[in-house]
């Protein structure tokens, strides 16, 4: 009996986490082929152009915060992203914690002069 092959992951829009990351295929010893995606790597922290900063108070959340600053609780990954933790949950356990908010990453801020 063979079993059907997992549809590949479909492409991601320009707002996704996963936008621009590859697939790939694992396949297992009896021979499956199982498609996923490959890690995301990190952007360097000096890829973000800050934009403001925010002090956690009792009660903030990162999808909160990404609505608030970036117009979408979706892009919580962003806040993350600016912010050096492996947990997202992270970022507002701790009320006084200052978190980055920036522009995406690679986007230079406006010119000064």
């Amino acid at each position: 009996m063979t079993t059907p092959e997992l549809p590949a992951p479909a492409s991601y829009p320009r707002t996704s986490r996963y936008h621009g990351v590859e697939t790939a295929v694992h396949v297992t010893p009896d021979g499956r082929r199982i498609p996923h995606l490959r890690r995301r790597p990190l952007p360097p922290p000096e890829s973000f152009t800050a934009i403001g900063e925010h002090v956690v108070s009792e009660g903030d959340r990162v999808d909160l915060l990404a609505d608030r600053y970036l117009g979408d609780a979706g892009a919580w990954w962003r806040v993350a992203d600016a912010n050096p933790v492996l947990d997202p949950a992270e970022l507002t356990a701790t009320p006084g914690r200052v978190v980055r908010i920036t522009l995406p990453a690679g986007v230079p801020g406006p010119a000064r002069g």
